[in-house]
């Protein structure tokens, strides 16, 4: 009796050791709160057709960002002035839960009646959609070489490019920047050459001018960003001077100077 009872007590010890020794484990699973159909996007504008714009996101629960195309907001709602008449497209990204989404909501614009930041009138003048535009400034250096990641040093010159190398005659190019539909960059390589046609992103509160789809005058692979963005030195009515930090190759920086066309 006395072996047996030692043996179930010893087995009941075994079985409460192995239970013991196995890991507890605190599942924590992500569910979604709701599907993309279930995300409600609103807009609401500063008058019908107008272009001041607030973008939220109204589905509790759900975070994400706001891209507006001039701009991103890292929250549900997003208000801003928008340049571009048309019919325009807006995205938000963000999180059901357990996984990721994009949607996107479209907004009419009819007129423009809030006034912009003076840089877009700047750049593509007060008849937004006719544009405005740009070609070298001949009577200074207008493409040349500058000491690397070096904006404040802007004016120190190391080679002035633009008297003997600029290629294919780009010296009597142009670019013209217009708000027509869209956000529209034209080029025209030099005299006589086919309009070449991209788009364009002001950033105005970080003074960066975007290119896309078509090349800065003077778009020499060594010398241009090989995405596109240029820090604006200066832009007003009449000048607009950009800059290149840094080539592809690492060893200079590099400065374009505009004026507007008469």
């Amino acid at each position: 009796m006395k072996i047996k009872t030692i043996l179930k007590i010893l087995i009941v010890f075994l079985v409460f050791t192995a239970v013991a020794c196995d890991p507890i484990v605190d599942e924590d699973i992500l569910q979604n709160i709701t599907d993309i159909d279930g995300v409600e996007l609103v807009a609401t504008q500063s008058t019908p057709g107008g272009n001041g714009i607030t973008l939220k996101m109204a589905t509790p629960g759900v975070t994400g960002y706001w891209d507006y195309n001039i701009g991103r907001a890292f929250s549900d709602e997003a208000s801003f002035v928008y340049p571009i008449p048309g019919n325009n497209t807006f995205t938000f990204t963000g999180s059901l839960g357990a996984e990721f989404f994009t949607k996107t909501i479209d907004v009419q614009i009819d007129v423009l009646d809030q006034p912009l930041d003076q840089d877009w009138y700047d750049l593509v003048g007060e008849n937004t959609t006719q544009g405005k535009t740009w070609i070298f400034n001949q009577s200074v250096p207008f493409w040349y070489m500058i000491a690397p990641n070096n904006i404040d040093g802007w004016e120190g010159l190391w080679w002035n490019a633009g008297e003997c190398c600029i290629n294919d005659g780009q010296e009597n190019g142009s670019m013209t920047f217009n708000l027509d539909g869209a956000a529209n960059y034209i080029r025209v390589a030099t005299t006589g050459a086919a309009p070449e046609t991209g788009s364009f992103v002001l950033d105005v509160a970080n003074q960066k001018l975007t290119l896309s789809g078509v090349k800065i005058l003077g778009d020499d692979a060594n010398r241009a960003n090989p995405d596109g963005v240029y820090d604006i030195i200066r832009l007003t009515d009449t000048e607009l001077i950009l800059h290149n930090a840094l080539t592809p190759a690492g060893d200079s920086g590099w400065v374009w100077r505009f004026v507007a066309e008469e």
